[in-house]
């Protein structure tokens, strides 16, 4: 009897162990963790090169001829999608010139090299996109537009505003390091007020959030 009674506590414990069994959910596995190819949204993009300038501003009858420069520029902006990106910047720029540049002086106290700081906005719009063998577009040809209001130095040398409008295009590629965009641009740029002109090649550094 004693032998009945323990069969049937084991078939009853062996039951409840089975029910149970099947009454545990089951655990999912753990999705695996995707990261973008290339990271876009809000991006600071550094800027610098040759900056030229071909007739830089001078009083009628002054000297004026082509003056190499140099410029380093910083842009603040935000991806849309991934063809179009406006941005505020901030573009400083030096230029050399001759002693006997006087520029817009009238009393000739001062002459030769001037500066300039050039605050204003940008829009960069890509137009075509070049996948790699991973069938992502990293390489990107783009034009930018931008505007600005140029504060020259010294105010001795160039007492007055100016107004800056550029563009250009250039290329730019997407690294496999994801936050990171690096590219060289070609500008047109014009000086509306004083009728400057000028151009700039420029390398660009990206950094994407």
């Amino acid at each position: 009897m004693k032998r009945f009674s323990s069969l049937g506590v084991i078939v009853a414990l062996a039951s409840s162990f089975a029910l149970a069994q099947t009454a545990a959910p089951k655990l999912e596995d753990k999705k695996a963790v995707k990261y973008n190819e290339i990271e876009r949204g809000f991006f600071f993009e550094g800027r610098g090169g040759f900056f030229g300038v071909i007739n830089p501003p001078t009083l009628s009858g002054g000297r004026s001829y082509f003056s190499a420069g140099q410029a380093i520029g910083l842009d603040m902006g935000v991806d849309i999608g991934e063809r179009v990106s406006p941005s505020l910047f901030l573009l400083a720029s030096s230029n050399r010139m001759l002693s006997d540049y006087t520029g817009l002086s009238t009393t000739g106290a001062a002459s030769g090299d001037f500066g300039a700081i050039t605050p204003g906005v940008a829009v960069k719009i890509r137009l075509v996109g070049l996948a790699d063998s991973q069938d992502v577009q990293r390489t990107w040809v783009y034009v930018r537009a931008a505007g600005g209001v140029v504060f020259y130095s010294p105010q001795s040398l160039l007492p007055t505003l100016d107004v800056m409008i550029s563009g250009g295009a250039g290329i730019e590629y997407f690294t496999r390091l994801r936050h990171f965009v690096i590219g060289v641009e070609a500008n047109f740029n014009f000086m509306a007020l004083t009728q400057s002109v000028g151009f700039s090649v420029l390398p660009t550094v990206k950094y994407a959030f």
